[in-house]
């Protein structure tokens, strides 16, 4: 029962160094032509859906800061056609904070759009040039307050843990970042991904990546700045106000089923796993052949489901709940988790359990990777 939409559009003005998304640089969009495609493809996902109306939407990218306010409101008045909006629905657009996107943020609003996530990525004009990106930070700063004054909930991404970056920073750069007073911050280290330009750069030693404890560090004392500014994680790298997290990224890591529309686009729809054409103009052409964007449309076992499932969950402050787990995929808990490796970990203080309800605890965050690797059962990963 999808009760989310995330819609990609794959464009940007330049690919940054660190970025792994399905993003591309063309000179020239044919609107019209992008608009006929999202609908079909909407439609397709529309027809083979349990119709229930939407609780979120997310404009992802790529930047759909770029999309012209009209296109977002006619993929907006079809999504409602086709599926209806709950009370109180969240839509979501990842934008980039320069001063021509900024521009166009009441005519998004106006659109429909009610939540932006702007990429700031940094307020140091010398580390947003190592990270390619195309603004300064009073540019930023600007754009966060246009932002705020046109839309009702505004969130902030920023990378941390960049080369040579300390504590003293860092906690500098937060502080103010803080200050700003948006309800939701995402913070992510700087993290180097496969075929990436910075991973080049690092394998021809332009630059070496911060070291694992000093980052731990960083971590730790990120965690502990947003606790005291009422913004506490309620995922790894993603911070709020209370009330106020994101209801379309709870939508993935409470493992709920949800449509992907767009070039590249995931969804989870029915216990089936579906997957985009990435390339836009392969996409395109997908459509106008065969009615869909769709690459591959594949039936995910209960062992995949819930393997899926404890992996997003536990990522989440709140955890997971054993035994929705068990009734959701008709398996017994001591199926889903090592009994024994959990009871080490509750010894050492990584992990808690309530009940039926097992997480990390703030200690296990750091090494989360390694812990999920341990906690979950050994047959369920081969699964």
């Amino acid at each position: 029962m999808p009760q989310a939409l995330y819609l990609h559009w794959p464009f940007c003005l330049a690919k940054c160094p660190y970025c792994d998304f399905n993003s591309h640089v063309r000179e020239k969009t044919d609107i019209a032509a992008w608009q006929k495609a999202l609908v079909r493809d909407l439609r397709y996902e529309a027809d083979r859906a349990e119709i229930t109306p939407l609780r979120s939407i997310f404009f992802g990218g790529g930047t759909p800061s770029l999309m012209p306010p009209a296109l977002v409101g006619a993929l907006l008045d079809e999504a409602g056609t086709l599926f209806g909006f709950a009370d109180g629905i969240e839509i979501t657009l990842e934008a980039n904070p320069s001063s021509v996107e900024a521009a166009n943020f009441a005519d998004l609003a106006k659109a429909g759009v009610n939540r932006v996530s702007l990429g700031v990525q940094s307020l140091e004009d010398e580390a947003l040039r190592f990270l390619g990106r195309l603004h300064n930070a009073d540019e930023a700063l600007k754009a966060i307050g246009i932002a705020q004054k046109e839309f009702a909930r505004v969130s902030i991404d920023l990378i941390y843990a960049r080369p040579g970056q300390n504590q003293t920073a860092w906690h500098g750069e937060l502080e103010r970042a803080l200050a700003i007073g948006t309800d939701h911050l995402s913070l992510y280290q700087l993290t180097i991904e496969p075929n990436t330009r910075f991973a080049t750069d690092v394998r021809r030693r332009v630059f070496d990546p911060l070291a694992d404890d000093p980052a731990a560090d960083l971590f730790a004392l990120t965690r502990e700045m947003t606790r005291a500014a009422g913004r506490p994680a309620y995922e790894v790298s993603n911070h709020a106000v209370p009330g106020q997290e994101s209801r379309h990224n709870l939508t993935y890591w409470r493992y709920e089923d949800y449509l992907g529309v767009g070039p590249g686009a995931h969804g989870r729809r029915d216990g089936l796993a579906t997957n985009r054409v990435r390339k836009p103009e392969n996409y395109l052409a997908r459509i106008a052949e065969a009615g869909h964007g769709m690459a591959e449309e594949r039936a995910l076992s209960p062992e995949e489901q819930a393997m899926e499932a404890l992996l997003m969950g536990l990522r989440l402050a709140e955890g997971v709940d054993l035994a929705r787990l068990e009734t959701r995929f008709g398996m017994d808990a001591t199926a889903l988790v090592d009994d024994d490796r959990i009871t080490r970990y509750l010894d050492a203080g990584l992990i808690w359990r309530e009940g039926q309800r097992l997480g990390v605890s703030e200690n296990g965050m750091p090494v989360l990777d390694a812990l999920l690797g341990e906690i979950v059962a050994d047959g369920l990963v081969a699964a």
